[in-house]
């Protein structure tokens, strides 16, 4: 006899390259069924589907005609999204990137919650971090996320740095004209900034397993400062590592990535997600994938 599961059910995915072994369809279905809600969560990987970037208006239709309340987008999508939707919400249109869609009522809606879960993660991380001056390596998509929600926060002046400095300058343009002048500048003296910085994020790939290694010399680390990074697999990075050996505060780059799904959760369901069960059932998997390595 079969017995039919009557909880609300919802379904959702994440669209991009290489995306096989996200951890985000397990946050959002465990939570789900911790709430009483069958969500089922699906991953849409081109490159298992063999589709380029130009598909994802096929897939969004697809996906709105299979009833699905919302996908998320990461890379390459996050850009070659915003021209398929009905509207932005102001984070998704002042960083010119979308992470969460929301479909709904026949409108396609773009959200960025990757900004918001800097900023929750670094407000629980660090409370009482002095933010005057700032030093961020990385200005691409994930690093004007958290410039902006650093900026958000309380940031005085961030110096962003990136091995493209055109790209550091268009993050510096963008959020001086959000935020006002003299909040944010491309930075050209890493070791100067650093010397008078309060604390540094990393927003680059460099930490990541695939690519291990320091974003930006040790000896530019002074035990007063606190470090941030938004790497996640490994949650110690070697830049984590070396900071704490010196006294340094850290934040690890599990609390953006549990906290952009919190977003988008909401965003999803219309229920309000429990941060602190996310983060828990997080730490849970990538130590059971740390261990698995």
């Amino acid at each position: 006899m079969t017995t039919w599961d009557s909880r609300p059910a919802l379904l959702a995915g994440l669209i991009g390259t290489g995306i096989g072994a996200s951890l985000t369809p397990a946050l959002h279905e465990r939570e789900g069924a911790e709430q009483g809600l069958r969500h089922v969560y699906r991953l849409l990987d081109l490159e298992s589907l063999r589709l380029g970037v130009e598909a994802l208006p096929e897939l969004l239709t697809a996906a709105e005609r299979t009833g699905f309340a919302g996908v998320n987008v990461t890379h390459p999508c996050k850009q070659a999204v915003i021209p398929l939707l009905h509207g932005l919400s102001d984070d998704a249109r002042a960083l010119g990137a979308v992470n969460t869609v929301v479909l709904r009522d026949g409108r396609r809606t773009g959200h960025n919650t990757d900004l918001s879960g800097f900023a929750e993660g670094f407000k629980r991380g660090l409370p009482d971090a002095k933010r005057d001056r700032v030093v961020q390596v990385g200005a691409g998509g994930a690093g004007s996320a958290v410039a902006h929600a650093l900026l958000a926060i309380g940031a005085g002046r961030l110096h962003v740095f990136d091995t493209d400095p055109s790209r550091a300058e268009a993050l510096a343009i963008a959020l001086r004209a959000r935020f006002g002048e003299g909040r944010a500048a491309a930075g050209a003296d890493l070791p100067g900034a650093m010397a008078e910085a309060d604390g540094v994020v990393n927003c680059t790939p460099v930490g990541m397993a695939k690519y291990p290694g320091l974003p930006l010399p040790a000896a530019l680390l002074r035990p007063a400062q606190w470090v941030a990074e938004i790497v996640y697999f490994p949650l110690e990075t070697e830049l984590l590592r070396t900071a704490r050996a010196l006294g340094c505060a850290t934040l690890d780059g599990g609390g953006m990535a549990v906290f952009q799904a919190v977003g988008a959760f909401r965003l999803f369901t219309g229920l309000e997600p429990d941060a602190g069960r996310m983060l828990r059932h997080f730490g849970e998997m990538v130590a059971a994938r740390g261990a698995a390595t």
